[in-house]
């Protein structure tokens, strides 16, 4: 996914590198559609309602959790309290300090099957919002009964991916958009931090310059060890798990020092 040797690169105002980061695991350490439970008195759900997901189906699940969240009487304010309350991964607001003080080189971006209010709130209270130039996610907001409704991103054809949501479509279709508006020059290196099954189809097209960075021991990083013993799947990208943060930092230390 990084661009070949003979296109012109980026103008010196332009960031070179796109990191795309997952939200749930990967910036937060928790899954936010469970810790938005804790806004609940209980604090769980009827066994009626959680025995109805399907797989492939996350996105209706959750809005008929939302639903029910709604007719339980549950606030905006409990729901946006508990969303704010979910603690970062270790050593990630080293990283994105580190990303802070190197912005003219990398451009941020979040791609996630939360949804915008989740996501939105959380940056916002942890005083990140502004260093992220596009949040892909899925739609959600509170109307006007005071419940919190959920929508689909997009509709796809991956055979990979739920329904709702493919995060390769995302990533295809915002490099066309960025290069095109960047005078045709490519970004230089793409890096995709994540930790679920979900993040290994967009990490699937990156290019032999660029970084897959899996948690480790979360799904994403299981996958990419399959493929890796398997050897039926071509993965072009290099990888480097991580358990914190600051290991993501280390590695783009180095690559920003081959100027």
């Amino acid at each position: 996914m990084s661009a070949p040797s003979n296109v012109t690169y980026a103008t010196p105002q332009e960031p070179r590198f796109l990191v795309l980061f997952d939200f749930d695991e990967t910036l937060i350490n928790h899954n936010s559609d469970d810790a938005v439970l804790r806004a609940m008195p209980c604090q769980q759900l009827p066994d009626w309602l959680k025995n109805s997901f399907r797989d492939g189906q996350y996105n209706e699940y959750m809005q008929k959790v939302l639903a029910y969240m709604a007719d339980q009487n549950v606030s905006e304010d409990s729901i946006h309290s508990a969303i704010v309350k979910i603690p970062p991964t270790p050593g990630l607001l080293s990283l994105v300090q580190f990303l802070q003080n190197q912005k003219q080189d990398f451009e941020l971006v979040v791609v996630s099957d939360a949804n915008m209010y989740f996501i939105e709130k959380w940056l916002e209270a942890a005083g990140l919002r502004h260093l992220f130039r596009k949040i892909f996610t899925n739609p959600a907001s509170f109307d006007e009964s005071g419940r919190l409704v959920l929508l689909p991103f997009h509709s796809h054809s991956c055979p990979r991916c739920p329904g709702n949501m493919c995060k390769q479509v995302i990533l295809r279709e915002y490099l066309a958009i960025r290069q095109k508006e960047r005078g045709g020059a490519p970004f230089q290196r793409v890096f995709y931090i994540g930790d679920g099954s979900n993040d290994m189809c967009p990490s699937l097209v990156l290019g032999p310059r660029d970084t897959a960075f899996p948690r480790r021991d979360f799904p994403m990083h299981r996958l990419l060890l399959g493929i890796q013993q398997s050897q039926k799947v071509t993965f072009k990208a290099n990888v480097v798990p991580w358990n914190s943060g600051e290991d993501i930092v280390d590695c783009l230390k180095n690559i920003i020092s081959e100027r």
